[in-house]
């Protein structure tokens, strides 16, 4: 993780540790950045207005046949995570959903799929 700041970085190591370890051990590749903004570029490329994230790579189930892994890049946008939380409780929780998304996508999950599955964490945790 680079140039995040102390704080984000602490967010992203929590994250991290949050999720299954079958899940964090697909992430050798895969290098975890913080940028303050999107580029006009990288809003371009995925036709959105924001991002809190963007994974730019080859998901891992495109590997070739030996299976060589190809490094990838996860960045985390600081400025707009910060402007969406109130509270710093609330950016945690953001940076969390946002990483996960990013890891979905290193492993091969659709964004409609994501959806789906963020979806049904959401109301996991709020159950009784």
């Amino acid at each position: 993780m680079t140039d995040g700041g102390d704080y984000f970085d602490a967010l992203i190591t929590q994250a991290l540790e949050n999720l299954p370890p079958e899940f964090r051990a697909q992430l050798d590749s895969v290098a975890i950045v913080v940028d303050d903004y999107p580029t006009t570029e990288q809003l371009v490329a995925t036709h959105a207005h924001g991002l809190f994230g963007i994974y730019q790579g080859i998901p891992r189930t495109a590997y070739g046949a030996e299976a060589a892994p190809f490094p990838s890049k996860i960045t985390l946008f600081r400025g707009p995570l910060e402007a969406y939380s109130a509270s710093a409780d609330e950016l945690a929780q953001s940076v969390e959903e946002t990483l996960f998304h990013e890891i979905g996508h290193h492993l091969g999950i659709s964004d409609a799929r994501l959806r789906e599955l963020e979806l049904e964490r959401r109301q996991r945790r709020s159950a009784p």
